[in-house]
């Protein structure tokens, strides 16, 4: 029996799903499980660590080649989902070549480094191809207010594969067992490819991705960033945007526990507890901004808001240290995440707002990259200031009320900037513009 057309649209929409579950669950294995058995049962130092987990983020610059690649060029006659299924398989081999090389190389330093820079290059070519393509097949198959709120959505999703995945993963590496492991991240790469399958296949309409792609690739890569990209005062603005944005929210991220230890006396298992309140507040700004929110104010205003809440919350948090009231700290963390996520899903539906169906791949990819850079430069301003701080004045309180004033100076610089966007001047706009 044929579906009714509202239903089988409703049920393509839920299979697009599957993949930022699946996104989610792949970065718990590699950002929880595998990072802590490096350290902590396998003895490697977690410096050299740290390096093989920034080359994911030192590849985001591929994001703006990958995606001009499917802007212009069929893959299987598929602008987007073919992409996406093969940027899942390079995800699920990555994935095992790390467990693979930390399961056999640990104990050799020479040979693990060698061998683990591949295995994290194959996973994070995976993982950029990936996301970059899902990015674009989205802000293809909605259209209007539709588009941002969309894009909100599947974050919730995304969210939804970490926290899954934690317990799943948690649950079946509650020792560390070698043997295991290996089984874990087998498991863990089907399921990734699994899941794409689930999610890619019949999303676009073969004829229009095709007309899009033959207008695309009538420029070459160089010229269309040059043009499109470099060139746009826009495009330039919101990079910026973007990056002082995750960079003022994220600089705290790995620090907000030591903090409550250092400053305000709170217990190991309180500090635990952190990362749920933190969560709970970004999930609940997601839905609320996907369900109402990003209809009743608009992406840009609503990326305004959290950045303005932002600003007073983490301001709060400095003032909190130096009164020494611990007891309301769960609670700033709570609506700092809050904050985060109303900033994080203005600006997921404000970034779908500045592509063209052209160009999409491309300028979703500058938006990604941004995203990328501002993770990597958050965690290292918040490890250098800290450091820096401490051994300059020896006070904790002092170390991370520097750290927080870094940030909403970065907050501020952003929501001066987000001004001055406008979606609708950007250059690619006219690309294809007819006379007139």
């Amino acid at each position: 029996m044929k579906l009714p057309r509202p239903t089988w649209l409703v049920m393509n929409h839920l299979r697009l799903a599957a993949f930022p579950i699946a996104y989610g669950l792949s970065g718990v294995l590699i950002g929880g499980t595998l990072n802590r058995v490096m350290i902590a049962e396998l003895n490697v130092p977690a410096t050299l660590v740290a390096l093989l987990f920034a080359i994911p983020l030192l590849l985001s610059p591929l994001r703006l080649w990958f995606g001009h690649r499917s802007d212009g060029h069929l893959l299987f006659g598929r602008r987007r989902e073919s992409y996406l299924i093969l940027g899942a398989l390079i995800i699920g081999g990555g994935l095992y070549a790390v467990a693979w090389v930390t399961r056999h190389h640990s104990t050799n330093l020479a040979t693990f480094l060698t061998c683990g820079v591949g295995a994290f290059l194959l996973y994070g070519l995976g993982r950029n191809l990936a996301h970059n393509s899902y990015q674009a097949l989205v802000t293809e198959k909605f259209s209007g207010p539709q588009r941002g709120r969309a894009m909100t959505l599947y974050e919730v999703a995304t969210l939804f594969g970490a926290v899954a995945g934690a317990g799943l993963v948690g649950r079946a590496m509650e020792h560390y067992d070698p043997a295991r492991l290996l089984t874990v991240a087998g498991g863990v790469a089907v399921a990734v490819v699994l899941l794409t399958l689930v999610a890619a296949p019949g999303q676009e309409v073969t004829v229009v991705a095709a007309e899009l792609a033959d207008r695309a690739k009538g420029k070459p890569f160089a010229q269309v960033l040059r043009d499109y990209v470099f060139a746009d005062p826009q495009v330039r603005r919101l990079f910026v945007v973007v990056i002082c944005t995750f960079t003022g929210t994220l600089a705290q991220d790995v620090l907000l526990e030591p903090y409550g230890a250092l400053v305000l006396g709170l217990s190991v298992g309180a500090t635990t507890r952190l990362t749920m309140f933190w969560g709970l507040g970004v999930l609940a700004a997601m839905l609320l901004s996907g369900g109402l929110l990003l209809r009743w104010l608009g992406a840009l205003k609503l990326m305004r808001i959290g950045l303005g809440l932002s600003i007073l919350v983490f301001s709060g948090v400095a003032v909190l240290g130096l009164a020494g009231a611990p007891e309301s700290f769960r609670w700033l963390v709570m609506g700092l995440g809050f904050c985060a996520g109303l900033t994080g899903a203005g600006m997921l539906a404000s970034v779908v707002e500045f592509t063209t169906p052209e160009r999409a791949g491309l300028l979703m990819g500058v938006w990604g990259m941004a995203n990328m850079v501002g993770h990597a430069v958050g965690s290292l301003m918040g490890g250098v200031i800290v450091d820096g701080m401490r051994l300059l004045t020896g006070s904790a309180l002092v170390a991370y009320t520097s750290l927080f004033a870094g940030e909403v100076a970065l907050l501020v610089a952003a929501l001066t900037l987000s001004l001055r966007l406008s979606p609708a001047r950007i250059r690619a706009r006219t690309e294809f513009a007819g006379p007139g």
